[in-house]
């Protein structure tokens, strides 16, 4: 029960801080606390939560949904904005149950609407909804008096701050009903502690917004004392921060939606003065179709993923951004051992328009050459009549294998594709690889090949001045269509690992075939208990003890009590994806093995990024992340690691910008996973497996 009740308490003020899209209980109770300098508004609040929580649990709603407050925070402002205006008689708390009731269940209504065909959130439109038919009906209570809000608050300067500097936090107090200047500055203080970036943007898009008005009314007092203006905080922060990877651009779309935003307030305003006033109409408007024409135009930036701050969610963007570079669309190597890229995507000669997703490979000698002697015969190419590997498992589409290679020199502008296999891959796209070898194509339509396969001979057939394999990928099965992005997994460019990423033209690079057995079976099972001892230089200071479990999901996790870290394979390659909480060892783990290639081989070298919160604590973190709002390469965090012999491996964590780097060593069991853990002066030693 007590558990419960804890949930419950948990809720409400998530409700809260979700005003300000912060998802923190913590901030919730401190916004709550501001609520409380006006009492009426603060109770009637919480009496319109309460209605809706348990409206939702006795429509059977999980706890674990409405836990985030996303669907409780409308009903709070609805409560506070009837709050506003009321005395709680018993007649107003019946109002307030039936608000709180009634605005749930159209969040849940636009919700399901919203993101089913508009992909969109719904922000605060229910509490604009509901608030405004309360506010219209009001007019046949006998006991309301719900008459428009002001759209003026009178010209006083309150705790001798001026106008224009008043303005700005009589506006965020205002976002809680509340158009004083106490209530807005310990908002802007929450908001600074809790995200400088919000904090920014709160500034810039409130005194934007407010000197947009002033060129436009050519008032001052107009500007800084409407506290329908609020709305322009609410917008730049949306935009900038939330919806948006933070940067100048965000920054810059954000202020241009502010903009615009004074002309539907204004308008809004106007329209709605007798009784309705003007609530968070614009900013919503404005918002989501800001959102919407951005997401329709596959805005690169627009977030996929949004934390509980901005600055979180730009580590996140930046950390993903760094470490997985492939598409959905992954393919092996066409070949085995070293071959160098002679032309890839965007390529001078032919990878072109439509073409231009495609890479040609060609085999070269240590001075570059890609033929012996004059160069003059076919056999004098290295790439001649070499095997061409299956990069997928699929089905063979179609084949064509009777055209004859082209002399050295000469191209075939009929067949300019010559010899060619297509090959559905299990994952729905298509690969085209062409310039076989005449009659060297080994397998037939409908045949099933598996990564890996032997296909056919390298040759020169089509439009192929010298012998070599091109590969592009398609989402249809018709020889010649139009080509889309893809990356290769799994090999090795100068003795350095990669995966999902593009070799550069004229690098050589060589397929990384990994260990099956490690790829097929888990690492780690299900419900297994590690313990490993913790030293700090050389000193044995504490236990960690581990447990594997498994996310709904279906992530695997290292649960330590204090923290999760989530695992997995994919391509060829173990990941430690992500940390929740704040363990130190599982850190040190995090730290000292991002990613390990399933492929043993000495000195093989990789590269990977990790968070900024693993190597930064505390207001150095918070300085760091600022900057990197601005300038997304400032922060990034790298580890180089390399085999040094079997199953050992040693690394180093640098990030030069911010003057940081650590030695790391890893020591890895076949049988039993990670052995030995170290980072700097801090090590791990497994001492026992449990089931």
């Amino acid at each position: 029960m007590v558990i419960i009740m804890k949930q419950y308490v948990k809720a409400i003020f998530n409700g809260y801080s979700e005003i300000f899209f912060l998802r923190n209980h913590r901030i919730g109770v401190l916004l709550f606390t501001v609520t409380l300098l006006h009492p009426n508004i603060a109770l009637a609040g919480v009496i319109s939560v309460i209605a809706a929580y348990l409206f939702a649990r006795l429509i059977n709603m999980g706890r674990e949904f409405l836990g985030l407050g996303f669907y409780t925070y409308n009903p709070l402002l609805v409560g506070m904005a009837v709050g506003y205006k009321v005395s709680l008689t018993p007649e107003a708390i019946l109002l307030l149950i039936l608000t709180g009731i009634f605005t749930f269940i159209i969040t849940i209504v636009m919700y399901s609407t919203f993101s089913a065909y508009l992909k969109l959130p719904v922000l605060s439109l229910p509490f604009v909804i509901v608030s405004s038919m309360v506010y219209l009906a009001s007019s046949h209570y006998s006991d309301f008096d719900m008459a428009g809000l002001s759209p003026y608050i009178a010209n006083n300067p309150e705790m001798g701050l001026s106008v224009w500097f008043a303005g700005y936090f009589k506006s965020l107090g205002m976002i809680f009903f509340m158009p004083r200047v106490l209530p807005g500055l310990i908002i802007a203080g929450t908001l600074l502690a809790t995200s400088r970036i919000l904090f920014m943007l709160s500034v810039a898009g409130y005194y934007t917004g407010a000197y947009v008005t002033v060129l436009m009314t050519g008032s001052q007092i107009h500007a800084f004392t409407d506290m329908n203006h609020f709305n322009f905080i609410l917008t730049a922060m949306t935009v900038g921060g939330i919806f948006l990877i933070p940067s100048l651009k965000s920054y810059t779309l954000a202020l241009i939606a502010v903009c615009v935003s004074v002309l539907l307030t204004e308008a809004v305003s106007a329209f709605w003065s007798y009784k309705v006033p003007v609530f968070t109409l614009p900013f919503n408007l404005v918002s989501l179709c800001f959102v919407y024409v951005l997401g329709v135009t596959d805005y690169p930036e627009l977030a996929k993923v949004v934390k509980s701050t901005p600055e979180e969610t730009l580590d996140h963007y930046l950390l993903n951004h760094r470490r997985y570079r492939d598409t959905e669309k992954t393919i092996l190597l066409p070949f085995s051992g070293k071959w160098e890229v002679w032309q890839g995507f965007d390529g001078q000669w032919t990878h072109q328009g439509a073409w231009k997703y495609a890479y040609d490979f060609i085999i070269t000698d240590e001075e570059g050459r890609s033929s012996c002697g004059a160069g003059t015969k076919l056999t004098d190419y290295y790439a001649f009549r070499k095997p061409v590997l299956s990069p997928v498992g699929g089905r063979v589409c179609q084949v064509v294998s009777h055209l004859p290679d082209n002399s050295v020199g000469q191209v075939d502008k009929t067949d300019n594709w010559g010899n060619w296999v297509i090959i559905q891959d299990d994952r729905g796209f298509f690969v085209e690889i062409s310039h076989f070898s005449e009659n060297s194509i080994q397998v037939k339509e409908g045949q099933r090949v598996e990564r890996g396969a032997f296909l056919g001979l390298c040759g020169n057939s089509g439009y192929s001045p010298q012998p070599h394999i091109h590969i592009q990928v398609q989402e249809i099965g018709v020889i010649g269509a139009y080509t889309v992005p893809f990356s290769f997994v799994s090999y090795a460019n100068d003795n350095f690992f990669h995966s999902g990423e593009l070799p550069a033209e004229g690098a050589v690079t060589e397929q990384i075939y990994w260990n099956t057995h490690f790829d097929v079976n888990p690492l780690f099972i299900m419900d297994d208990v590690c313990q490993y001892e913790v030293f700090k230089e050389g000193k044995k200071i504490n236990v960690l003890t581990l447990s594997v479990k498994m996310a709904p999901d279906g992530t695997y996790y290292f649960d330590s009590g204090k923290g999760r870290l989530y695992f997995g394979k994919h391509e060829g390659t173990f990941y430690f994806y992500t940390m929740e909480g704040g363990d130190p060892y599982m850190e040190t783990m995090m730290l000292a093995l991002p990613r390990l290639p399933l492929a043993c081989r000495e000195t093989l070298k990789w590269r990977d990024a990790v968070p900024l919160g693993l190597v930064l604590k505390g207001f150095k973190k918070a300085v760091v992340q600022f900057i990197s709002a601005f300038w997304h390469k400032f922060a990034a965090v790298e580890v180089e690691l390399t085999y040094t012999c079997k199953n050992k491996i040693e690394g180093v964590i640098h990030a030069p910008g911010l003057r940081i780097e650590k030695k790391t060593f890893v020591e890895w069991e076949d049988q039993t996973g990670f052995k030995t853990v170290r980072v700097g002066d801090t090590e791990l030693r497994r001492v026992g497996n449990q089931v």
